[in-house]
């Protein structure tokens, strides 16, 4: 029985992986794509789609260590993927004025390409037991230049998203109401901002640990 459920497991983490990785293809085909041909206006508008449904699936990961599907830690998990739900459904969904701006396109080929690799490192490692030495050092290696990009990009976004929250009030929960409770997403924003300061060095910290332990040559007895 314990056999079953792990060949459960695995083909279900490897189906989820491999279709995650096809989604992230897709947003940056079309990225890259409307980016050479239309101009960085228009990329947004080209992988909303795909886009919203490939960041969005990224909350059964939360899921996946709950239930102990996977080793990754839950107070690394949650950060990283709250911070991408917020910039995909809460800026960029919700404030169309921000959409054309071309750090749209700095977000998303940063994204995508984290992802892609991600995505087919642990597709590998379910549906084969393990991934090539190549895969392993891309997974471990281009967040150095991808996450300096992709911080730069999300907390660019959010500042320039600054002036259309507070002018929409959308989100805003004014008193009095039944509730007898206020809420400013014009305020929540700038908090956001502030996480990313403390929040982004101790993640890039965190994976410089990670990348050190899975590089790391095996000490020979």
């Amino acid at each position: 029985m314990a056999r079953f459920l792990s060949l459960l497991r695995r083909l279900y983490l490897s189906v989820y992986n491999w279709i995650v990785f096809a989604g992230w293809c897709q947003v940056l085909y079309l990225a890259l794509k409307t980016l050479t041909e239309s101009g960085h206006e228009h990329v947004y508008n080209a992988v909303e789609k795909p886009l919203l449904l490939a960041q969005t699936a990224a909350v059964l990961e939360i899921l996946h260590g709950l239930l102990g599907l996977v080793r990754s830690p839950i107070s690394a998990t949650l950060p990283q993927i709250g911070s991408r739900l917020y910039l995909t459904w809460g800026i960029l969904w919700s404030f169309p004025e921000i959409q054309k701006h071309v750090l749209v396109s700095s977000l998303v080929i940063s994204w995508s390409i984290t992802e892609i690799i991600r995505y087919s490192f642990f597709g590998a490692k379910e549906a084969f037991g393990s991934a090539p030495s190549w895969l392993l050092w891309l997974r471990y290696s281009t967040f150095l230049l991808l996450y300096p990009t992709g911080i730069t990009s999300e907390v660019g976004l959010i500042y320039n998203a600054l002036p259309y929250i507070k002018g929409s009030e959308k989100y805003c929960i004014r008193m009095p109401n039944k509730w007898n409770f206020s809420f400013d997403y014009f305020y929540a924003a700038i908090i956001a901002l502030g996480i990313y300061v403390p929040g982004s060095p101790h993640m890039y910290t965190y994976m410089l640990g990670q990348r050190k332990k899975a590089l790391a040559k095996p000490k020979r007895e």
